[in-house]
């Protein structure tokens, strides 16, 4: 099934590349995060372009669950320990700019914009949100909270931060993009210095920019030891009381509740991919026992690059790669971390700096506990004597019987029972034996 992005919105067309072309900046991709950029960078004065294998907004952007908050989950405790409180208050006001930055466009859209509150709540851990709450407080932020929350399921409480908001990604995409210039169905099948080898013709660009949810490019910056792919699943209700303000466990694997119009989004049932999980099921159960008389309308399941800090990559792909820069890692938060990628990149692009530079640099240190599972991951499944195996970079495939698919437990490349990819960052179709 689509997802109610997909089901209720019509995005603009665009026409694939056709000859060669040059342009000061490449952005390859065209989700919310490629297309943000390029809106970034031409408000800049900057000469852009923007392409894409499928059509926009065709993977991730369309199975998000579109909240705009810089509340991501229990992060601004983590950053006072570790990077100090010039780290944090950077973070923060690059999100608090994001946010109102995405919120005076989506306003200006017909995309369904309210402001609401967002709580990270947590099932039995009140110290963890005691800290979050100091942190927030610390830092200035108007965050508050609640041991009683208006879900079906006991909480040990909840830290709230008020007017965050809540939008169709796809409306507001079909309003912001129509002028932008972006070629749809051409794919980049070699980048080289200040050239990239398209389907449709060669560009070439002083810069170029991958926003391709995990890049494409393996020789270099090392993002398959950096990043993994995190399965989660979406039910849209029918029939389900209201609730108001948004909420999200602090567990990787919890629940997550928003409203869109009369429907109420239920997410969670995750995993790794190429891992087992709850899945669709679990929210089923969980939407059975507690709202007996509510319906599916819609179900969908979505994909999130996860970095080993909880912060994104954002900035220069690697040492040895100047005009090559890079997005990704958003860790289950696109939509405020697409425009602060937007907003860091556009100044680095044009030889300014940013104050965080430095805490989003690809190249930072990668000494995290985060780091050995992905390394023993990739060892496993190397070592497994099985087919069919990733094109990627040769990892075994796991059989995914709720989506029937092929899943990459190692770096999230997914392909369909014919072998036809579903997701990267695998470049090209499995051939099945």
């Amino acid at each position: 099934m689509l997802s109610v992005w997909k089901e209720t919105a019509e995005l603009p067309r665009f026409a694939p590349l056709k000859k060669d072309l040059s342009a000061d900046v490449l952005i390859v991709g065209g989700g919310m995060a490629g297309l943000l950029c390029a809106k970034v960078l031409e408000e800049q004065g900057a000469d852009c372009l923007v392409v894409e294998a499928g059509t926009i907004a065709g993977g991730v952007t369309g199975n998000t669950t579109a909240k705009i908050t810089l509340q991501h989950g229990l992060i601004y405790h983590k950053l006072l320990t570790k990077k100090g409180r010039e780290g944090a208050m950077a973070w923060l006001k690059l999100q608090q700019q994001a946010l109102e930055r995405l919120c005076d466009l989506a306003e200006r859209a017909d995309c369904d914009f309210v402001r609401e509150d967002n709580w990270v709540y947590t099932l039995d851990n009140r110290q963890r949100l005691k800290q979050e709450l100091a942190a927030l407080n610390n830092l200035g932020v108007p965050a508050r909270y609640a041991e009683q929350l208006p879900l079906p399921m006991p909480t040990a409480g909840g830290v709230c931060v008020p007017q965050q908001a809540r939008f169709h990604p796809l409306k507001f995409l079909a309003s912001v993009t129509p002028d932008l210039p972006v070629y749809e169905r051409t794919k980049v099948l070699e980048l080289l210095p200040g050239k990239a080898i398209t389907t449709g013709g060669t560009i070439t660009a002083k810069n170029i920019l991958l926003t391709t949810h995990f890049p494409i490019l393996n020789k270099h910056g090392g993002f398959f030891l950096k990043l993994y792919q995190h399965r989660s699943y979406v039910l849209a209700l029918e029939h389900v009381p209201p609730i108001e303000g948004m909420y999200v466990d602090d567990s990787a694997d919890g629940l997550s509740f928003r409203r869109q119009g009369d429907l109420l989004l239920l997410g969670g049932g995750g995993q790794r991919t190429g891992k087992k999980g709850g899945g669709w099921q679990e929210l089923e159960r969980f939407a059975a026992r507690h709202w007996p008389d509510a319906a599916v309308r819609a179900r969908w399941a979505t994909q999130d690059c996860m970095s080993l800090d909880g912060l994104p990559y954002v900035g220069q792909y690697s040492p040895n790669t100047p005009g090559l820069w890079v997005a990704t890692g958003f860790n289950k938060w696109g939509m405020t971390n697409s425009m602060a990628a937007a907003l860091v990149l556009e100044r680095l692009i044009r030889g300014k700096d940013h104050p965080c530079r430095e805490l989003l640099a690809p190249s930072r240190s990668i000494l995290h506990p985060q780091l050995a599972a992905n390394l023993w991951e990739s060892t496993v499944n190397l070592l497994t004597p099985t087919t069919p195996r990733c094109p990627h970079l040769g990892c075994a495939l796991k059989w995914n019987p709720v989506e029937h698919s092929w899943d990459c437990p190692c770096h999230g490349s997914r392909f369909d029972e014919n072998g036809n990819l579903l997701d990267g960052p695998a470049t090209e179709d499995k051939q099945m034996e």
